[in-house]
């Protein structure tokens, strides 16, 4: 698989959670390369459905969130600066000065706005930036701007995919777009490996509003297995060690009472027998991911969770290692066709 050029069409698609329409359509023109059907429901989950070679009955969901974070108009003053609220976990330190762009009935570019250090009171320069004394700011005046932009369009950070050294990759959203990457790198990998049961791969909906789309998507295909692929914190020099993990290094494989014991200790031998790098993630209650609400859904899904690491996550240079999508993708494949 083209690792790069997927990450980076895939994180230059619009798919804030609760407007994901545009890229799950995206999304389900590349599951149909390798899927025998694919779908999108009524909460843009795209499921793609691949036939096992066996008569098991049985059914593995291999999932991935593919919304964002991102912004919603709230307001528009009397001089035209937009106020907004977030949608999903953002850090207003990371928003001062930040390009954006207002999908109204046509792409409107605009710059959240910062007062200049000049300008700053000494006591000012203390304080915690809010995100209600931010404003962004279009260049239009109120009428003009009214035309094209209502309360509650969604609002997007204007950046652009690029690649750093060592085979690594910074842009907005991989968190979790890299997990849809490394949806389709199993699909390719399975398309050659003989595999027993049906699996079905979800990219899911809503994940940052509240695991929305995983309890959709886990109650209506009601799997015999679940495997979840998210991000997990990659390390910097400023984080504990045992919160974060290195890029390069394989994929974190989650340990704690969310996740299957059994099936858990299963993929750390395929890892193992295979040379496959992993990382070990203890998750001692809530993981915080789609494991946790596919778990208990209906009378209960074996689960397992898988994590890629990404540094910077929710901000507009989240950054990950190539590596780690493709040792994701091995990883996952073989032990669906060992099962």
């Amino acid at each position: 698989m083209e690792y790069l050029n997927v990450l980076k069409d895939l994180s230059m698609y619009v798919g804030v959670s609760g407007r994901e329409k545009e890229i799950s359509q995206y999304i389900e023109g590349l599951f149909k390369n390798y899927c025998d059907e694919v779908r999108i429901d009524e909460f843009y989950n795209v499921c793609g459905y691949k036939k096992g070679s066996g008569d098991t009955g049985k059914k593995i969901m291999i999932m991935a969130h593919h919304d964002e974070i991102g912004m919603l108009v709230k307001s528009i003053d009397d001089r035209g600066f937009v106020k907004f609220t977030n949608i999903g976990g953002i850090d207003t330190k990371i928003l001062l000065a930040q390009e954006v762009i207002i999908h109204g009935s046509e792409d409107i570019y605009g710059v959240i706005g910062a007062k200049p250090p000049h300008l700053l009171k000494p006591e000012d320069t203390k304080k915690a930036v809010k995100m209600e004394d931010l404003y962004i700011d279009t260049g239009l005046s109120k009428e003009n701007i009214s035309k094209l932009v209502s309360i509650g369009d969604v609002i997007t950070f204007k950046t652009y995919p690029f690649e750093l050294k060592g085979n690594k990759l910074s842009s907005k959203c991989l968190d979790n777009r890299a997990g849809v990457a490394a949806l389709l790198d199993i699909m390719e990998r399975l398309s050659k490996l003989s595999h027993n049961d049906d699996v079905i791969f979800v990219a899911t909906s809503q994940e940052e509003l509240g695991l929305s789309g995983a309890k959709i998507a886990s109650y209506n295909i009601n799997p015999d297995m679940a495997i979840v692929i998210d991000a997990c914190h990659g390390e910097i020099p400023d984080a504990s060690k045992d919160e974060t993990y290195a890029l390069g290094k394989g994929p974190a494989i989650a340990i704690g009472p969310n996740i299957h014991r059994a099936y858990t200790n299963k993929i750390i031998e395929v890892a193992k027998e295979e040379n496959i790098p992993y990382q070990i993630d203890v998750e001692p209650g809530n993981t915080g991911t789609e494991a946790w609400a596919t778990q208990v859904s209906r009378a209960g899904i074996p689960s397992l969770l898988i994590s890629i690491p990404v540094k910077y996550m929710h901000t507009t240079v989240e950054t990950l290692h190539i590596n780690d999508i493709k040792n994701t993708g091995k990883l996952v494949s073989r032990f669906v066709s060992g099962l």
